[in-house]
């Protein structure tokens, strides 16, 4: 019998939104540091809309990266 499947209905999403918050965090950090609002991290829990959130942060230009190539 899996983890999951034992647990009471509250405690399932107790872990669920504990996971969410901590990925969310985590996420919002990792944008902090690359030099963009931390706001993005919201637009991952829109269906369809955070493949398009990933693929714009992959290539859209990094302050932070662009910044020190003209030292």
């Amino acid at each position: 019998m899996s983890f999951f499947s034992s647990l009471e209905p509250w405690q399932l999403y107790l872990f669920i939104s504990l996971v969410l918050t901590y990925s969310m965090v985590a996420g919002g950090w990792v944008l902090a540091k690359a030099g963009r609002s931390p706001l993005w991290i919201l637009l991952l829990l829109i269906p369809y809309v955070n493949v398009l959130a990933v693929w714009a942060f992959a290539y859209i230009r990094w302050p932070f990266v662009d910044g020190r190539r003209g030292e």
